[in-house]
């Protein structure tokens, strides 16, 4: 079974994530920008042939998991690392409010349903981590999910952790490759994004006063986020609190950890079949063209 790259913002294993002690900024606080975009595009590149071979031998699904505050940068990042790979093997999916047929199912249902298939490449923006985030922020939502028993709180997160440490050991057994990524932003960071998207012509289509509303919950995110790390970071399925201040820095870093990824699962093209010259011949015989 798969188990996580090293990263020196791999979330451990054994349940200490403190998210007040994870950076939001990249060591000595600040990079070179060009050199760091450099990178990033040779890692692009890179992952290209990984994901082309992926595809070919058949063996592995990868699911990229995405959670953050808002603002914190993961449609962008989701489009600069995955920038030029085969939409035929790639496909991304937004899990927003859930629909009348989604809370008429489990928790899990409406992501299962999106899982990549064998050979491709799967990225949750958001997922069902928002079922032991949001909704632990919000526990007014759980009344809408029509839950066939008294809810205790304090039991029902933990059942939720379980369910999600099991679902994800399973599919790990079954050949898919889960990497989860918390974009680390700060809440000085968030507030300058939020007044951009605002006061920004080109940007204020992405404004909603929804994210302010949010942002007023902030201790309590970083609650949910920390006790989510916690519990559901493992070998098979790591989470990596990725410093989120600095764009181009976090891109890379998430490019670094994608492609290591798909380069330890040691991906190779089928092997080509071995014709004899007569066979070949034959086969050339048969594509001439017709006179």
């Amino acid at each position: 079974m798969f188990e996580a790259v090293d990263s020196p913002y791999l979330v451990p294993f054994e349940g200490s994530f403190d998210i007040s002690a994870a950076p939001n900024r990249p060591p000595g606080g600040s990079v070179d920008h060009k050199r760091i975009d450099r990178r990033r595009r040779k890692l692009t590149r890179k992952l290209r042939g990984l994901q082309r071979r992926l595809y070919a031998q058949d063996r592995y699904s990868v699911l990229l998991v995405f959670q953050a505050m808002d603002a914190a940068g993961k449609d962008g990042t989701i489009r600069s690392v995955m920038g030029g790979v085969d939409p035929a093997g790639c496909q991304v999916f937004s899990f927003k409010k859930p629909s009348s047929e989604e809370l008429d199912h489990d928790f899990l249902w409406r992501t299962s349903r999106c899982l990549p298939e064998r050979g491709r490449i799967g990225i949750f923006n958001r997922s069902y981590y928002e079922e032991v985030l949001v909704v632990r922020v919000h526990p007014q939502y759980l009344k809408y999910q029509k839950l066939p028993y008294t809810v205790d709180p304090d039991v029902l997160w933990e059942q939720r952790f379980h369910s999600i440490r099991e679902h994800e050991r399973h599919l790990a057994r079954s050949g898919t490759v889960i990497v989860k990524f918390f974009l680390n932003v700060s809440k000085d960071e968030q507030r300058r994004r939020l007044l951009s998207r605002l006061e920004e012509k080109r940007k204020r289509w992405k404004f909603t006063e929804d994210d302010v509303d949010e942002r007023d919950h902030w201790d309590a995110y970083q609650d949910a986020f920390e006790a989510a790390l916690e519990v559901t970071s493992q070998p098979w399925a790591p989470w990596y609190a990725i410093p989120a201040d600095d764009k181009p820095f976090m891109r890379q870093q998430v490019a670094e950890i994608v492609v290591s990824t798909l380069d330890s699962l040691a991906l190779e093209y089928p092997p080509v079949v071995q014709l004899s010259d007569e066979e070949m011949d034959a086969i050339r015989g048969r594509l001439a063209p017709a006179e």
